[in-house]
């Protein structure tokens, strides 16, 4: 079967010895064939190890967390996930992606798996596209200005947004709600860009006050509670 005639298969209303399967003369009709949501991502081979975890048990819990189906190559350190017949939330196979996207940029899986929970966001800035100066040295010095001594920049970051920060090769993911994200991200570009420590903690202590406000109203209207919309607007 060649490659067209695989896809047409997807979207066709079969049975799995492929006889066509009789639709109902009224009601809604359900198109989506098993497979047919897919997402494929690179991670570093490096990190294939810990996205397997020991004996497959971090690659099962995903699968089993979201009803999808993870393959991996570990030659190439290509991931393909795909929507089962066990998938339930429309969103899953994008939770299972951020997920091994974020144990690909460095997070354990246990800091990974806080995507699981509702209104989280991975979001990964390329230090490439900061970094100022192209001597040798500027995206190493730029890492440790972000990490800082014993990893206590870093640190401090994730205590004053409440976000997650991982400091990999290039880049520098960060887990958290909007509002934690928007604020790590801003401090880290800051670094990125020069500005000394002493300005960088300040902004932090001066978002803090407010980030605890702003992260309660995000999830309330989550809940179900005030619109979004209003939220935004305050």
């Amino acid at each position: 079967m060649d490659e067209f005639e695989r896809l047409l298969k997807k979207y066709e209303r079969v049975d799995k010895d492929g006889k066509p399967i009789e639709e109902p003369e009224f009601g809604e009709i359900d198109y989506v064939a098993e497979g047919e949501q897919e997402e494929f991502v690179r991670i570093p081979k490096e990190r294939i190890a810990v996205l397997i975890g020991r004996k497959g048990k971090t690659k099962k819990e995903i699968e089993e967390r979201t009803g999808t189906k993870i393959e991996v190559d570990s030659e190439t350190g290509e991931v393909f996930i795909t929507a089962t017949k066990k998938t339930k939330d429309p969103l899953a196979v994008w939770k299972a992606r951020d997920v091994v996207l974020a144990i690909g940029r460095g997070f354990s899986p246990e800091r990974a798996f806080r995507l699981f929970n509702e209104g989280e966001i991975l979001e990964v800035v390329n230090l490439t596209d900061i970094v100022v100066g192209n001597e040798k040295n500027a995206l190493p010095r730029v890492r440790g200005r972000i990490i800082g001594r014993k990893g206590r920049t870093r640190e401090i970051i994730e205590e004053m947004s409440g976000a997650d920060v991982s400091v990999y090769g290039k880049t520098v993911a960060i887990i958290g709600n909007p509002i934690q994200v928007e604020v790590a991200r801003t401090a880290i570009e800051k670094l990125a860009k020069g500005s000394p420590h002493g300005v960088v903690y300040r902004y932090l202590e001066r978002r803090k006050k407010d980030l605890e406000l702003e992260s309660s109203a995000y999830y309330e209207a989550l809940e179900g509670g005030p619109e979004l919309e209003d939220w935004e607007e305050e």
